[in-house]
């Protein structure tokens, strides 16, 4: 792994798309959507975690998801959970989060991901 490697896990979603199992409190990517054991967001990182290094994994979200992101993923250190001054959307999110990790290490290779994907079959891709 490198260490000019970074993600960013886009979570900022007020789950209006998928009610009513998704909810403003509680929306999809915080969910167990296919019972695994897994939300989709634990799901997102447990992905990343495997090509790039846990401290450069960074979550965006809304201020009133930072508990349940920490509740999700105990690993991250809360320096690493972004929170939005405004919810805005994809392009000032991802904005956002470059403009800080640019901070962190001006020679950063950034992936973006949603934290609402379903994935199957990852094997596949290895």
């Amino acid at each position: 792994m490198k260490k000019d490697n970074f993600c960013v896990i886009m979570a900022g979603g007020i789950g209006s798309r998928f009610w009513p199992l998704s909810s403003e409190k509680k929306p999809k990517q915080f969910l167990d959507i296919l019972g695994t054991g897994r939300t989709l967001l634990q799901q997102t990182f447990d992905r990343f975690k495997k090509i790039i290094h846990t401290e450069n994994i960074f979550i965006v979200t809304s201020s009133i998801y930072k508990n349940l992101v920490i509740e999700q993923i105990p690993k991250i250190k809360e320096n690493q959970i972004l929170l939005e001054p405004f919810r805005r959307n994809t392009a000032p999110c991802i904005s956002y989060a470059n403009n800080k990790i640019k901070i962190i290490n001006p020679k950063a290779n950034i992936i973006v991901a949603p934290s609402d994907h379903i994935i199957l079959n990852e094997n596949l891709l290895e």
